[in-house]
């Protein structure tokens, strides 16, 4: 029998036993080493996930240790092996598969969000899935996902040097847009309401730091860039950060929206047709989006320990996603050590 943490409803968390998972055909038993929570999980908890169906085991930014292959696992995947997981399915028929984009495809179920997730001691997945990289730590390789979704933004954006760009939402996800923009030689203005994290950009290369909350963005945008930003990357979902995507990015720009808002956001559409916008979404991230992250994250070396966070146990979950409901500001990533 294996530990997991359910979300049974809303605001109740338990912990639950389950028979340990075995491989089959083409699969690998990962024995958990750290979970990092995502702001899915959290509005999990607060009942503001609309993809979720209760009771879920959450969690999807896995780093582990392979302990068991399952028959037909290719020689390259080795037992003792330190890995991380690409939590998304393919269904490999619909149209985004067909197009080669299987991190946008139409049948995907995320771990942690429309099927069980991995806040457990043991998870199988298929080889194909698993990403192993001995030289990373485990806490590194947990923020391996949230990172990549953001790098996938960036690509998204068709990014290149000497352009600006605007990261409006410096959680992870804007953390790994803002970083994949520098290491396109792009200038970076990051946006945000939180000290905390304005600062941490800032350390990170962010050229310009804005927080919203305490500065007027138009005045100084005047002065960074009056004519508007070459690339906008929403990673805030909220109506207010919708629009100011529109209202910041040049003529002829490009918007790439990460967050969905969960309220329904009013346009003036003739932004859309005046400045003849590119608008797009990005959704996951590909492959070789999370190869590209633990590339980075090993030439940058261990400066990741406040993305981190605070370390809990399996038996504090409630605790982790209570803390960060009432310091949201002050949480990059909450993680569950196993």
């Amino acid at each position: 029998m294996m530990k997991a943490v359910q979300i049974i409803k809303p605001g109740e968390v338990k912990l639950i036993e389950l028979p340990e998972p075995k491989p089959q055909f083409g699969e690998v038993l990962i024995r958990n080493r750290f979970v990092s929570l995502c702001g899915s999980d959290l509005n999990t908890y607060l009942g503001r996930n609309p993809l979720v169906k209760f009771p879920v085991i959450p969690g999807h930014e896995i780093s582990g240790v392979i302990e068991e292959l399952g028959e037909g696992v290719p020689e390259h995947i080795e037992e003792g092996s330190s890995c991380t997981v690409i939590p998304y399915t393919n269904c490999g028929c619909c149209h985004a598969c067909r197009n080669r984009r299987p991190n946008a495809c139409q049948y995907n179920q995320t771990l942690g969000v429309q099927r069980d997730g991995g806040l457990c001691e043991y998870i199988v997945a298929p080889w194909q899935k698993v990403i192993v990289d001995d030289d990373m730590g485990y806490r590194e390789l947990a923020l391996v996902e949230p990172l990549s979704v953001g790098f996938h933004a960036v690509e998204r954006a068709k990014v290149i040097d000497n352009e600006i760009v605007m990261v409006i939402g410096c959680g992870v996800v804007g953390v790994g847009a803002i970083l994949r923009s520098l290491q396109r030689g792009a200038i970076v203005v990051a946006v945000d309401v939180e000290p905390y994290k304005l600062s941490y950009v800032h350390r990170l290369g962010a050229q310009f730091d804005i927080n919203t909350r305490s500065e007027d963005i138009n005045a100084l945008m005047q002065k960074i860039a009056p004519n508007g930003v070459d690339v906008v990357i929403e990673a805030a979902g909220r109506p207010e950060t919708y629009r100011m995507a529109i209202e910041h990015v040049a003529f002829t720009g490009r918007v790439v929206y990460i967050s969905y808002a969960s309220e329904e956001v009013s346009f003036a559409t003739k932004d859309f047709v005046m400045k003849e916008l590119d608008i797009r979404g990005s959704r996951n991230a590909l492959p070789e989006d999370f190869h590209a992250v633990i590339k980075c994250m090993m030439r940058r070396g261990r400066e990741w320990h406040t993305l981190a966070g605070t370390l809990y146990s399996i038996v504090s979950v409630k605790d982790a996603l209570e803390n960060w409901k009432n310091k949201p500001g002050k949480v990059f990533r909450p993680m569950i050590m196993f």
